[in-house]
């Protein structure tokens, strides 16, 4: 294991920026500065303004955290800042508590229910991009943020939320990862109560996205039963018959970390997918004939389509791992403890990034490269499947994980199978600016209507792999660390 070597705010270590006013430098190369650190070792620790942390630099070393969460639990600045905003959700929850909340969410994330999604999510992306203009500008990002926030609205709370109500809580949901970095890496709590617009516009998100959630469960306690993740938790009881198993606040508490991550991650990853499918035409022209053989006429997917559709998953796995939303997660040691050969004590902060991960050399030949044939089954090596976590590992790997790739996949397949989503003349391919999550969240694209050939072709036959063997699901099994 490379010797490990401590970085300091001085900027001594060569090729390494300062790193100053707590983290302000961090919040402006942040890239750049993770790039930079395998070079340094496996476990490097770092200054962000007053505070030690120590960033973990290797998978292996990754997943002995996250394999471990008693002792490297959920939080840390991110998750400070977090539960602020999500309360003792499934994501910011402490590791004690944390199975129970889990047991109650499960059911709505089994197989079968993420089988009977199916219909909805197919639906919600015919439907946003049904109207789109031929040959003008769309805006990308904010369609895919209208279609995962309906799509998981529903999944949630089923139809509570009108069309007025679902745009606004989009809109909502984005200022609000807007300001949450900034209050992440920049811990003076002075600064954000100060009258700036950006500080305004944060705190009246945050209002109406509470005001909204109160309103759909008080109007559910007082209706009929509904079978979906609202109607779960409100049902649930201590016991056969007992009280109630959760609180009204404990219930917002995870319909608010439920609706983040399930809408915001999602829309980032489906823009990413659209705007690296425009890069690499080669592997856009491999995708749409997938969806003209499997979908002829472009037909909408349905669930036994899912096992056919082996590239478009694969595009998928490769956003994720190329430009994967989540890319930076924290977790603190609750005892001392001893990590690659370093004491750390109790209390410490310990960082892994899913961007440095995916990105090293060691583990994925030419990193900067969008090739979704690395995930063809057969294909990616033990190590590679290792180094892919943008879902985590572990216990507290992210409860939605398989919906997510089932959602993008049908999302994918439902709008590439119609359109063909096109730069804008002169666009330039720009670096990520990280906020809270990463990707473009001001896509705009000019879209063509994509002709169907007549197809009498049957789907390719099924095989192992197709079924869902462990070599086709490489980004799902250990892939945003939000659960």
């Amino acid at each position: 294991m490379p010797a490990q070597k401590r970085i300091w705010t001085t900027g001594a270590a060569p090729g390494i920026f300062p790193l100053f006013g707590h983290g302000i430098a961090f919040y402006r190369r942040p890239l750049a500065f993770l790039n930079s650190l395998p070079a340094y070792g496996d476990l490097v620790e770092i200054r962000l303004g007053p505070r030690r942390a120590w960033m973990v630099c290797s998978p292996e070393l990754a997943h002995e955290v996250l394999m471990d969460p008693h002792t490297f639990d959920k939080g840390g600045p991110l998750y400070d800042r977090l539960g602020k905003l999500m309360g003792d959700g499934l994501v910011t929850c402490r590791q004690p508590t944390h199975r129970e909340k889990r047991r109650l969410l499960q059911p709505g994330f089994r197989p079968s229910h993420v089988a009977a999604y199916t219909g909805l999510i197919t639906a919600e992306a015919e439907a946003v991009s049904r109207a789109w203009p031929t040959g003008q500008p769309v805006a990308v990002t904010e369609a895919m943020m209208s279609l995962t926030t309906r799509v998981i609205s529903r999944v949630l709370l089923s139809d509570s939320l009108d069309e007025t109500t679902a745009a606004e809580v989009r809109d909502c949901l984005t200022d609000v990862v807007r300001g949450l970095f900034v209050r992440t890496v920049v811990p003076i709590d002075a600064l954000f109560r100060l009258p700036t617009p950006a500080n305004r516009r944060y705190r009246r998100a945050l209002r109406r996205l509470h005001a909204v959630i109160d309103a759909v469960i008080a109007q559910r306690r007082r209706g009929a039963v509904r079978d979906d993740v609202l109607g779960t938790l409100l049902a649930a009881r201590c016991g056969n018959g007992g009280t109630p198993a959760v609180t009204d606040q404990e219930v917002h508490d995870h319909l608010i970390t439920l609706l983040l991550t399930g809408a915001e991650t999602e829309a980032l990853t489906l823009a990413s997918a659209f705007s690296l499918l425009a890069g690499h035409p080669e592997v856009e022209r491999r995708l749409h004939a997938e969806l003209d053989s499997v979908l002829p006429g472009g037909r909408r997917p349905r669930a036994d389509d899912l096992p056919h559709l082996v590239h478009t998953r694969c595009v998928v796995s490769e956003t994720l791992r190329h430009s994967s939303p989540g890319w930076l997660f924290t977790r603190v040691t609750t005892e001392e403890t001893e990590l690659a050969g370093c004491r750390l004590p109790a209390g410490a902060t310990v960082l892994y990034s899913p961007y440095l991960l995916h990105h090293d050399p060691s583990s994925f030949l030419d990193p900067e490269r969008f090739d979704p044939d690395r995930w063809l089954p057969g294909r990616p090596t033990a190590e590679q499947r290792r180094a892919m976590m943008p879902f985590a590992a572990g216990s507290r790997k992210c409860l939605g994980d398989e919906f997510a790739m089932v959602e993008a996949t049908l999302a994918l397949a439902t709008i590439a199978g119609r359109w063909r989503l096109r730069h804008l003349p002169g666009h330039v391919e720009q670096r990520p600016r990280p906020g809270i999550t990463m990707g473009p969240r001001s896509l705009v694209m000019t879209c063509e209507p994509r002709p169907h050939p007549a197809s009498t072709a049957s789907p390719p036959p099924r095989t192992a792999a197709a079924h869902g063997a462990p070599e086709s699901r490489t980004a799902g099994d250990d892939v945003v660390d939000h659960a």
